[in-house]
């Protein structure tokens, strides 16, 4: 094998290790970023939904208070605006789940709010539940409260399912990098052996080679050089041993 094929050769298989670990590394990275992307996704719009629907119930709280003090107009346009809110966010979630036992919480939430919204679904201005504040602290706001909290139930489950993912990110990262790292480490103890072989192949026989003819030169040794490779630097000691013994014999020649 020539010296240039070996060199290439060498180089060719570093090469092709980093190559495909780097790739590796790349798909892995690559396949996580948009798995994680995913799943923050899902979870920030089931958070942002009970968000909403958090939003909503304050304001329908609010209407009940405008009801329970006589405003009939502003009251029922307050609520009815803030319960069309309420129900898209609810679907929204609905349509969301992605956590085990998630469904769980939405089929809760549905349940308390038809049982809250059924407070205003009656007339309050004109009977005798307009400025009752003892039906209101006593019915209407333990029912609202129960509704509330089962929004934040829901809102509480995805918090804690996002910092998971997120939190998982920097292992799943770590078992993504570490082809990279073998390869890298194997590529050092792959340089370190092609070296090694660089100067036992290459560099020791031009240094048996240059040795050589100063020792010719010097003393007029004969220059015998065997190397076991089948290379140009085999081809560059016999063509040194022939110029030697053709140099020795015109010297010898010219005594004579």
């Amino acid at each position: 094998m020539k010296i240039r094929t070996k060199i290439m050769l060498g180089f060719l298989i570093l090469a092709i290790m980093l190559a495909v670990a780097g790739a590796f590394s790349i798909y892995q990275l690559k396949t996580i970023g948009s798995s994680v992307q995913s799943l923050l996704d899902d979870n920030y719009r089931s958070i942002n939904a009970a968000k909403k629907m958090t939003e909503s119930l304050e304001r329908e709280d609010s209407g009940m208070l405008l009801l329970l003090s006589g405003k009939w107009k502003e009251g029922r346009r307050t609520i009815r605006g803030a319960d069309e809110n309420f129900r898209q966010a609810l679907e929204t979630a609905e349509n969301n789940l992605t956590i085990d036992g998630e469904k769980a919480y939405v089929e809760r939430i549905r349940k308390l709010y038809g049982k809250y919204s059924a407070f205003w679904d009656r007339p309050i201005a004109g009977t005798a539940d307009e400025g009752n504040l003892d039906w209101y602290f006593g019915e209407v706001q333990p029912s609202f409260k129960a509704v509330k909290g089962a929004v934040q139930e829901l809102m509480s489950v995805n918090d804690k399912a996002m910092y998971k993912t997120a939190s998982g990110l920097k292992n799943q990262a770590h078992r993504a990098i570490m082809p990279l790292l073998v390869a890298i480490l194997s590529a050092l103890v792959f340089t370190l052996l092609f070296n090694f072989f660089v100067n036992l192949y290459i560099v020791n026989p031009i240094l048996s080679i240059t040795r050589s003819i100063e020792g010719f030169l010097t003393h007029e040794k004969p220059i015998a050089v065997k190397l076991d490779s089948d290379d140009e630097l085999a081809d560059l000691a016999g063509s040194v041993s022939n110029l030697a013994a053709m140099v020795k014999m015109d010297r010898h020649g010219s005594d004579q």
